[in-house]
């Protein structure tokens, strides 16, 4: 497994990560025992980086990754977010960047977790009316402190990474990327590579769009986030998929499953990226890694974008919903 570094001045990790959020159910049912069979094989596989968050599952993720790592389990280099809270009485969600909501939800990790720091602390989403060059000082006390290594933001536009990296260099941002989300290529990808922060691309096989088992309505319905996502919705849907049926016939054609392509194509962009894509399941994890050792020629890439060309898409890649506190600049 290559490896790419965590920020400029952060650690070197695994060229793909793992995301846990699939593991507390949203896209179908999953257990704890799968879950720590994925981790076993994501550390065989020489992947070293895992990334989680306190709303998975409302700490459940982290949970489950503060019980694998207490039994002694290999250990990973460990990201986690925080900022997004609900109103008790409504169950609306807000954003909370203040320095005690952030301390408090960190302590919080770091115990389910059971470690004394975490490398990489997000804030998962921006709370649009607090000053990001604050919220980054708050985060640079984090790291004097050494609760983190380093800090990152979740779907944040280029002009706030800059604002917040005149401040404290930034490890991290994460972003939907993949060959049907291109929009960080108008600018995020550039900053990232300008000021040394790493781009975590999440999502990077299309919420399984770019795999050799797309989804079918039946199994979007079993999932809260894509049952209302624009995408996987009819006529949306069938659309995608049968675009999507070149891109693997073309993968099967240089021999290789659809995800492990649509990594090494991502991984191919730029060096500042990291894929985490998330997976319940081990042969999936296998593909992706697979994708990890992959080299493609710049014919290769050529004939990726032929078969899928940047706007392929039907349909948004949120709802108006799921569109509320992600960034939008372009």
């Amino acid at each position: 497994m290559d490896s790419r570094k965590l920020g400029a001045n952060g650690p070197d990790v695994s060229a793909i990560g793992l995301g846990a959020m699939n593991i507390c159910g949203f896209y179908g049912p999953s257990s704890e025992d799968e879950a720590r069979a994925l981790f076993r094989r994501a550390a065989e596989l020489g992947v070293t980086h895992l990334d989680t968050s306190n709303v998975y599952g409302n700490g459940f993720s982290e949970e489950v990754i503060g019980r694998y790592l207490a039994a002694g389990e290999p250990g990973f280099t460990l990201a986690t977010k925080a900022g997004i809270r609900r109103d008790p009485d409504s169950g609306a969600r807000f954003y909370d960047n203040s320095p005690a909501h952030l301390r408090e939800a960190l302590e919080t990790s770091l115990e389910r977790l059971g470690v004394d720091r975490v490398e990489l602390f997000y804030i998962h989403r921006r709370e649009a009316d607090r000053p990001i060059e604050e919220v980054a000082e708050t985060l640079a006390d984090f790291r004097k402190e050494g609760l983190i290594g380093g800090f990152g933001f979740s779907e944040i536009a280029p002009a706030s990474l800059r604002r917040a990296g005149a401040v404290h260099p930034v490890a991290a941002v994460q972003s939907e990327y993949s060959l049907s989300t291109r929009a960080p290529e108008l600018g995020l990808v550039q900053a990232c590579e300008e000021l040394g922060t790493a781009l975590v691309a999440f999502s990077p096989v299309g919420r399984g769009l770019l795999t050799d088992v797309p989804p079918t309505p039946e199994s979007v319905e079993d999932s809260v986030f894509l049952k209302v996502n624009p995408r996987f919705l009819p006529p949306n849907l069938a659309a995608n998929v049968a675009i999507t049926d070149g891109f693997r016939a073309l993968a099967a054609e240089m021999g290789c499953p659809a995800a492990s392509l649509a990594i090494a194509w991502l991984l191919a962009r730029s060096p500042a990226v990291i894929p985490i894509p998330g997976t319940r399941g081990v042969g999936h994890l296998e593909e992706l890694g697979r994708g990890a050792g992959m080299r493609l020629s710049a014919e290769d890439m050529a004939r990726i974008e032929a078969v899928l060309p940047v706007g392929w898409a039907h349909g948004d890649r949120y709802s108006d919903a799921q569109w509320h506190g992600p960034e939008r600049f372009c």
